[in-house]
């Protein structure tokens, strides 16, 4: 046996934790590691390298909630079980799986399965426990429905060209699920790193082999093994080494060849036995950076690299050689692997809103946690405790699931859940890192385009589309960082910036153009201006519209277009401006009113209804936040700017007129 070493030495140099953090950072090199492609049955687990964008629509047609009857929920108002309405049921019964030939009419209905694909003209459906046929073809209702009633919308959980997942994001059942409802086979991921995990001394022997006195079983090899995988690693186990400094020597160098981390885990301070750090101190390139940090546990830790290729020398003792491990190696694991993810658990939050909750049934909301600044403090000082908003419900919503951050339980004997009241937040099944950016607001691939690029600056961001008046009013109540919003005041004449109030700022965003947007081949619309289409989708109940959702800028647009009308279709709503020209491409409506690039990317004729402004409000208190002005950076790059012309939209920072001229 080769030892070097007859008596103790003291090889302790303690430094800071901060200082021997940068000194080892500086050494080694902690960028992804590559791309590569996996098929979606072997992604789980990995980190996307690039954004995902779906290409189809989710649901891709608009489709039944349950078994019932297609109908025009106008014909069912004041429908009671003592004063039914009858409908005339049609011969066709829509099953899964087909597109119906039927059309619903006036006073009309057509049996559907749960999934089935609504018929033109229907605007809801009819639960079957709701109905009963009157022995004459006809159908009897004894309860009035809404429109849009047991409808999940084609889009209205995912549009084509939304961007669902994230370059970064750690794929969970969770996003492996959103993957394959959108049908993607092959997903582009960063290469895993792969960690040697050295285990020394002569006292240590692997789990299985017989105990002895002065022996010990290996326990931080499957500590550190496990800790590697869940920090995004591929950990390679080389064994246990005896105190053998040739041995040691040979297995460190082949580690340091094959693998992209090295630890060892074995004393580190002094000691004739403690071969560890001589085998190290022989690296030079740089060699050791820290030896001995001023932590409690872990001080004996040593740092050290060669070519850029971290080494560690971990602490012998578990409570040691962990602590060390999440605080110097786990995050440059991530870094390497792409993504900055933790262990998970139970949060206090605040609930941001009121929730009903039904009595007599325990309730399972999934909400999505933000940084909030208190309601007095006018610097923009965040509280360590978030606020939790619900994500909303819906048993075939995927992204609902897929952008929550965790689950906030209600007991079956509370009714209202206030807003203001501490709640404690399961975090599911991944870390929550909460965002260093939160954005609620109105949606728009600018947006998006923003939102992927800061990303890539090391920022975290929670996009939450919820409609451009409830971001202005979420950014007054300093419950966001940034708002987009694109709402225009007709007594001013001006988008956005009258409507702020006090103690909101607005950043200028960028125009966009809003028009109507109906299929290529629909020569109706052939030759004709605003004026001309405004008076035909008025008259012509053949056209059919699809709407926005209420509380969106767009609705608003559209709303003073019509000048109170409602053409048919008016209750037919999309969340967004990619599943309204889906909606149009596919035929399921005949127009609506969209974003010029939503337009274009769907194969579309458009005509301009309005240049409105997409600008940010942003609480005056967190302006000054360095990730709003990582944000605002970006708004008045010019490089930034001329992408955005390149996509459509008008990078002046200029307030633009309502309506075309011929409006």
């Amino acid at each position: 046996m080769d030892r070097t070493m007859t008596r103790q030495y003291q090889f302790l140099h303690v430094v800071d934790r901060d200082t021997a953090d940068r000194r080892f950072r500086a050494a080694i090199e902690t960028e992804p590691l590559g791309e590569e492609h996996v098929s979606l049955d072997a992604s789980l687990g990995r980190v996307l390298s690039r954004d995902v964008v779906a290409s189809v629509n989710v649901p891709s047609f608009d489709r039944s909630n349950f078994d019932g009857y297609a109908v025009r929920a106008e014909d069912t108002y004041g429908a009671r079980e003592e004063s039914p309405r009858r409908l005339t049921l049609l011969d066709e019964v829509i099953a899964t799986g087909v597109a119906p030939s039927c059309q619903v009419g006036e006073q009309q209905a057509a049996a559907i399965a749960t999934g089935g694909m609504i018929p033109r003209g229907a605007d809801s459906i009819v639960m079957i426990e709701h109905t009963e046929p009157d022995g004459a073809g006809g159908l009897l209702v004894n309860r009035a429905v809404t429109p849009g009633r047991g409808i999940a919308f084609a889009g209205g959980d995912i549009a084509a060209g939304e961007t669902v997942l994230r370059r970064g994001e750690l794929l969970t059942s969770r996003e492996t699920g959103l993957l394959a409802a959108i049908g993607e086979p092959q997903i582009a991921v960063w290469r895993c790193p792969v960690v040697g995990v050295i285990s020394t001394g002569d006292e240590i022997i692997p789990p299985g082999e017989t105990m002895s006195p002065g022996l010990v079983y290996d326990s931080n090899a499957r500590i550190l093994c496990d800790a590697i995988r869940e920090a995004g690693g591929e950990p390679k186990s080389l064994g246990i080494v005896r105190d053998d400094l040739s041995a040691l020597r040979e297995t460190l160098h082949k580690a340091i060849e094959e693998c992209d981390l090295v630890l060892l885990s074995g004393g580190t301070s002094k000691g004739e036995g403690d071969l560890c750090y001589h085998v190290v101190a022989e690296l030079a390139n740089p060699g050791i950076v820290a030896h001995g940090v001023a932590l409690k546990p872990g001080k004996p830790i040593c740092l050290a690299a060669e070519n850029g290729k971290g080494v560690v020398v971990l602490p012998g003792f578990p409570t040691s050689a962990i602590f060390t491990f999440h605080e110097f190696v786990s995050p440059v694991i991530r870094e390497l692997a792409g993504t900055t993810v933790r262990d998970h658990g139970v949060m206090p939050a605040t609930m941001a809103v009121s929730v009903n909750s039904e009595i007599g049934r325990t309730e399972f909301m999934l909400v999505g946690l933000a940084r909030s600044a208190r309601a007095d403090d006018k610097q923009g000082n965040l509280d360590a405790e978030p606020s939790a908003y619900p994500m909303g419900q819906g048993s075939g919503s995927i992204t609902t699931f897929s952008k929550a951050d965790g689950i906030v339980v209600i007991p079956r004997e509370q009714e209202i859940l206030e807003a203001g009241s501490r709640v404690e937040v399961r975090l599911l099944g991944r870390d929550l890192a909460l965002a260093d950016l939160s954005v609620i607001g109105s949606h728009c691939v600018g947006l998006d385009l923003l939102l992927g690029m800061i990303e890539r600056q090391g920022y975290r961001c929670k996009n939450m589309n919820v409609g451009s008046t409830a971001g202005l009013l979420a950014a007054q109540r300093a419950e966001c960082d940034v708002a987009g919003i694109h709402l225009f005041d007709s007594e001013s004449g001006q988008y956005n910036k009258p409507l702020l109030g006090p103690d909101v700022v607005l950043l200028p965003g960028y125009g966009r153009m809003q028009t109507i947007v109906f299929r290529e081949d629909d020569e109706r619309f052939s030759g004709l201006d605003l004026a001309e289409i405004k008076n035909m989708v008025q008259c012509d109940c053949s056209l059919l519209m699809v709407n926005r959702n209420q509380g969106s800028g767009t609705r608003v647009l559209l709303d003073q277009w019509l000048d109170g009308a409602r053409p048919n279709g008016y209750a037919n709503q999309s969340k967004s401006h990619n599943a309204v020209a889906a909606a149009v491409a596919q035929g399921r409506a005949d127009w609506g009113v969209a974003i010029q690039i939503s337009a274009i990317r769907a194969g579309l004729s458009s005509i301009p209804l309005a240049e409105e402004r997409f600008d940010f409000a942003v609480p005056a208190g967190r302006l000054e936040r360095v990730p709003v002005q990582a944000f605002r950076r970006l708004l008045e790059d010019k490089q930034v700017r001329q992408e955005f012309e390149s996509l459509g939209f008008t990078a002046d920072r200029e307030s633009k007129s309502r309506l075309s001229s011929d409006s």
